[in-house]
């Protein structure tokens, strides 16, 4: 029998992931509502003054995408461990960590990125000035899978926990805030008219040291957690 290939096993666990999420649509839009319901709470809190929304519209935006981000991540790999597929997953000829990368890249595409796509129109509700929109599209297309990427070791050190969502917040919330001050930071900095460069360039560089530790890690906590 052929040792299955990584690319096959990617599209395997993708579309199983996609069909899963098919049936379950309806908990699959609670990221992007509820980071709906974030922007227009803070939105009305503020006022309609249009100056005051524009100076907290990244912050808000950014603090929106983290917290909706969190909201989901508890299922990352929690389904999996209830129904023994984790246990499978070890014992597969593929390396567990690009398992838990795919996965991960998953989670991103269907909880992150609607976000992004649907980010210019909560810009405007914020009053974003547009000529800060590219830097924040920027930056969330380049912290978001950097968010994912450290919730994916978290879920994995609490994946052998029952009722682990408080603790999960509170692991993850201050690895978060680096990414929230540089993505955010770099919006400000191109609305003072500076070069926002610095921040997104830490963001990229954050992201491919995550692509490269963050799967190895979460393999090895998983493989904690589960024996």
């Amino acid at each position: 029998m052929s040792r299955p290939s990584l690319h096959g096993t990617a599209a395997a666990l993708a579309a199983r992931d996609l069909r899963l999420l098919w049936r379950r649509r309806g908990d699959a839009l609670q990221p992007a509502l509820f980071a709906l319901l974030v922007v227009v709470l803070f939105g009305l809190a503020l006022g309609g003054d249009a100056d005051t929304l524009a100076g907290v519209a990244a912050g808000v935006l950014w603090v929106s995408v983290l917290l909706s981000g969190l909201l989901a991540l508890d299922t990352l790999f929690r389904g999996d461990a209830e129904d023994g597929s984790l246990e499978q997953w070890m014992l597969s000829p593929v390396p567990l960590a690009w398992l838990v990368l795919v996965r991960t890249a998953l989670h991103w595409a269907t909880t992150a990125l609607p976000l992004i796509v649907a980010a210019p129109l909560l810009a405007e509700l914020m009053q974003l000035p547009r000529a800060q929109l590219p830097t924040l599209l920027a930056g969330l297309a380049l912290g978001t899978p950097l968010l994912s990427l450290i919730g994916a070791v978290v879920a994995a050190l609490t994946v052998g926990m029952r009722r682990s969502g408080i603790l999960l917040a509170l692991l993850a919330l201050p690895l978060y805030v680096p990414v929230l001050v540089f993505g955010a930071g770099s919006v400000a900095q191109a609305g003072q008219g500076q070069d926002p460069s610095g921040g997104l360039l830490l963001l990229a560089a954050g992201l491919v040291l995550a692509i490269v530790l963050a799967p190895v890690a979460a393999a090895a906590a998983i493989r904690i957690a589960l024996n």
